[in-house]
């Protein structure tokens, strides 16, 4: 039987930085995505928004790693929360995937968004269901 000063105990113990990690690895997709917006139609270099996707990647990760070392996580909430929230932003990323594609961009400009929408699509959910996980208790 857990008592109040058991909940704010386990809501106050010190959790990883993974939160605002994500938070930067979306914040690069973003920078990225408005980068690659704005010089869709041109001929530009990809070597900007190609160094932000892979950041954004390497960044992700880091951030699951962190949370995969936190003791007492509720992996349940996580999944239930984050397979939804999945789904959605697979649907918004295919959205935005399809509008490249539809209006002709560069094969060079579909391959970066693409892999952009990918750390996108995986970020979104990541940062609700840890959100959500991390005050769940099972």
């Amino acid at each position: 039987m857990s008592t109040d000063t058991d909940q704010t105990n386990a809501m106050d113990a010190a959790f990883p930085r993974a939160i605002e990690v994500a938070t930067l690895s979306l914040a690069c997709v973003v920078v990225g995505g408005v980068w690659l917006g704005s010089h869709a139609t041109q001929k530009a270099s990809m070597t900007f928004p190609t160094v932000l996707m892979i950041v954004a990647a390497v960044l992700l990760l880091a951030a699951v790693l962190m949370i995969t070392r936190v003791k007492d996580f509720s992996w349940n909430a996580f999944s239930r929360v984050g397979r939804w929230a999945l789904l959605a932003y697979l649907v918004s990323a295919g959205m935005i995937e399809f509008a490249f594609v539809s209006n002709d961009a560069p094969g060079n400009v579909v391959r970066v968004v693409t892999g952009m929408l990918v750390v996108f699509a995986l970020n979104v959910p990541f940062l609700i269901a840890t959100t959500v996980a991390r005050y769940q208790r099972d």
